[in-house]
């Protein structure tokens, strides 16, 4: 009976002395948490957009050469996830291809995986 008055207390005592310890995230940035991973996402699809972007306007002669877009002035529209939990995802973007000190000339929307595969695009709009 002593031995299991010593396991008990023993037990006890383990649970109490338990803390938890939660992490915190820390943001270095000037947007709150959830802006800033957005365009930490938007960033990392950089390569596939751009390819996307020039392929949409390379037969426009009236195209500028220097088109360009910016992450903050690109919208998630759609993210599908392929696999299941963690694994591959499919995300579609809303992209705003300007020239010059931003100048819009555009609207296109732009399918990209996670593996930084550009799958397909679509234009929506040139401006005048």
């Amino acid at each position: 009976m002593k031995k299991f008055a010593v396991i008990l207390m023993v037990g006890v005592l383990l649970v109490i002395s338990n803390t938890t310890v939660n992490a915190k995230t820390i943001n270095e940035a000037d947007t709150e948490l959830c802006e800033t991973l957005k365009y930490a996402l938007i960033n990392t699809l950089r390569k596939p957009v751009d390819k996307a972007i020039a392929e949409i306007y390379k037969d426009d002669k009236d195209a500028p050469g220097s088109l360009t877009w910016a992450s903050y002035d690109t919208e998630i529209l759609k993210i599908k996830q392929l696999y299941g939990v963690g694994g591959g995802y499919e995300i579609t973007l809303k992209v705003y291809p300007y020239y010059g000190p931003h100048m819009s000339y555009g609207i296109d929307e732009v399918v990209v995986d996670t593996r930084g595969m550009l799958i397909s695009y679509r234009h929506i709009r040139t401006y005048p």
